[in-house]
């Protein structure tokens, strides 16, 4: 695969010791230079957790990256059904930020359709899929959720915070690999970086998922409530306030017995006070 220039894109990938190693055939196939790490199947995981979501487990794939002269770096998780993004700079890209691009991009061939994203992503991600001639909606955490919406609302495409990227056309399921593909062709289509083609969704400060042991659960959201009760608020999934500078959701993990806050804000100062101010109500975040 060659970008604009003519240049076959080099893409570094950590298979994290994970499933996506049975995948190297495909890879190779997409006429790419692979830079492999960590394929090895071995479900230890010897190297690093298989989970692409935590800053700690992209360290290997970052020097990589840059040791290589990558134009992109791909992690994928165990059972390579989750993907995260490095761009050419060594800098991760966040999955809201990538499920834009994705939608962006699946949008110049049909304008017009429904691009799903998870409430956790960041405003610039609907702002970005409307401006690019699509319907965005905004969906609950959970591929349950996301993959009958997507079918309901005969969308195209549609991504979450966690990795997961769903297509209409894998019928309606998620795929990491197409995910690749489609950077890769934005990549090639374009002949620019990642680290520009995303710079227009860079619009505002975001934190990451930030957890916390609760054991009121639905007490902490309703003190959440009360407190921010000028707030534009829903429910589709946890709490979510809104205001015109900033925005919170506090959801409980189907999962682990966790509280789990997401939020973001115009400018890095408002971020951290509003931040200060729902640790004090929610107590402190979980190690």
């Amino acid at each position: 695969m060659r970008g604009g220039g003519g240049r076959r894109l080099r893409v570094a990938v950590d298979a994290a010791n994970g499933m996506v190693t049975i995948d190297r055939p495909i890879l190779e196939a997409l006429g790419i230079e692979l830079v492999p790490l960590y394929f090895e199947l071995d479900g230890s995981f010897p190297h690093h957790e298989a989970n692409p979501l935590k800053e700690e487990n992209l360290h290997d794939l970052i020097a990589r990256v840059e040791e290589s002269g990558a134009d992109l770096g791909v992690a994928f998780d165990g059972d390579a059904d989750r993907a995260a993004f490095i761009d050419q700079l060594g800098t991760p890209v966040g999955s809201d930020l990538a499920t834009g691009l994705i939608g962006g991009e699946l949008l110049e061939r049909e304008p017009g359709k429904a691009v799903l994203y998870d409430l956790r992503s960041s405003r610039a991600v609907a702002e970005y899929i409307a401006e690019q001639g699509g319907v965005p909606v905004r969906e609950r955490v959970g591929h349950s959720f996301m993959k009958a919406t997507l079918r309901r609302r005969n969308g195209i495409f549609g991504g979450e915070l966690a990795g997961h990227y769903y297509f209409r056309d894998h019928y309606h399921a998620d795929c990491a690999l197409l995910a690749m593909v489609e950077v890769l062709n934005l990549l090639w289509q374009t002949g620019r970086p990642l680290s520009e083609l995303v710079k227009p969704l860079q619009r505002y400060s975001k934190s990451p998922e930030i957890n916390f042991v609760v054991e009121d659960k639905e007490g902490k959201m309703a003190a959440l409530a009360a407190h921010f009760h000028d707030a534009e608020i829903d429910y589709l999934d946890g709490i979510t306030v809104s205001y015109p500078d900033w925005w919170a959701n506090v959801r409980p993990s189907n999962t682990e017995p966790y509280l789990r806050l997401v939020l973001e804000a115009k400018t890095a100062e408002e971020l951290a006070r509003r931040k200060a101010e729902i640790v004090g109500i929610l107590g402190q975040p979980a190690e």
